[in-house]
């Protein structure tokens, strides 16, 4: 029986380029080799697509040729240069192991689209959505899911300080991994929080912080049929969760205890997992995606963001969270292609 060709993008253009490379090398790792013929794409931070041996550190620096996806339905697959001259990959589904910009928002998923060829993760409507937080809690606010008071603004706006209550926290509006995310105490450091917010994206959140602790749900399946995870929680000695810009966040986080199953009863895991559900029906997720939460002391449960294609690091909460569920690894990148070829 021939092997179900699979291509593996990752890398990319976005700030999140080296934790997709960790991701791609766990991937790499527990992909069953017996059953899928993996290709390997990588992007480099330029946007140079290289066919690779494996995701790696140094994987810019091997012997890979270039190699793009086509658009063509009837191509189906990659055009591989070599010799000067371009030879056509077949392949069968695409896991798209790319965080933030241009892969997570819908830009990759439209070249899969014109393509035709099968994808792991949200569609293109769905991944535009979840990615722009705005937009996610416009649609979860319609849907009768709770999120936080929140203001959009441009970079070129000067925002009214005297209108917030104190503190909020200044976020890029796409963006992930919490880059130029900052809680804002006061009036006076509203001005620089929003500069640094405009250095990943144009259009930026000013959203009312949140009392409650911060607790997330894995969610795998398409349409009504869908599995959560176990529910974890995340407690902060200090700052914020930034794990993925830490010098070695596979030691740990500096700043940060991830305990799974959270400390919560078996109920509150349930409700959790049951809210995580709902909201990714009502903002038309598939595949897969991470559902981070705020739960207040109240038993109110409210929207903090979505992730359409978590980490997958050796220290990502998404395969940790399917893990405690009774999902390893290999059965978890097994069960995500099967639901991208099955549509």
């Amino acid at each position: 029986m021939d092997k179900v060709k699979v291509a593996i993008l990752f890398g990319g253009c976005s700030e999140e380029h080296d934790v997709s490379v960790k991701s791609a090398m766990e991937i790499a790792a527990n992909l069953d080799t017996e059953k899928y013929e993996p290709l390997y794409i990588g992007i480099t931070k330029f946007g140079v697509w290289k066919m690779c041996e494996k995701p790696g550190p140094e994987w810019e620096n091997g012997n890979g040729c270039s190699a793009v996806l086509s658009p063509d339905k009837k191509t189906h697959g990659l055009l591989v240069l070599k010799n000067n001259s371009y030879e056509i990959h077949h392949v069968d589904v695409a896991f798209p192991v790319l965080h933030g910009k241009s892969g997570e928002d819908g830009a990759i998923q439209g070249l899969f689209e014109l393509s035709g060829i099968p994808y792991v993760g949200c569609d293109i409507q769905s991944s535009a959505i979840c990615m722009d937080k705005s937009l996610a809690y416009i649609m979860a606010k319609n849907a009768g899911i709770a999120t936080p008071e929140f203001w959009v603004i441009h970079e070129d706006d000067r925002a009214a300080t005297d209108a917030f209550t104190y503190p909020v926290f200044v976020k890029p509006a796409r963006s992930g991994s919490s880059f130029g995310v900052t809680k804002v105490g006061g009036a006076d450091e509203l001005e620089a929080a929003i500069e640094a917010a405009s250095q990943y994206d144009s259009k930026i959140l000013i959203e009312q912080a949140v009392v409650g602790c911060e607790v997330g749900c894995a969610v795998m399946g398409n349409r009504s049929e869908l599995i959560a995870g176990e529910v974890d929680q995340i407690r902060l000695t200090h700052g914020l969760f930034r794990i993925h810009q830490e010098a070695e966040p596979e030691k740990g986080s500096e700043n940060a205890v991830i305990t799974v199953p959270a400390h919560l009863s078996a109920e509150e895991r349930g409700r959790i997992r049951e809210f995580a559900k709902q909201i990714y029906k009502a903002l038309g997720c598939r595949g897969l995606s991470r559902i981070d939460i705020f739960l207040q002391d109240n038993g109110r449960i409210v929207l903090n963001e979505v992730n359409t294609l978590p980490g997958f690091t050796s220290y990502s909460r998404y395969p940790r969270m399917m893990a405690a569920a009774g999902i390893t690894l290999p059965e978890l990148i097994d069960r995500l292609i099967v639901l991208a070829l099955k549509g």
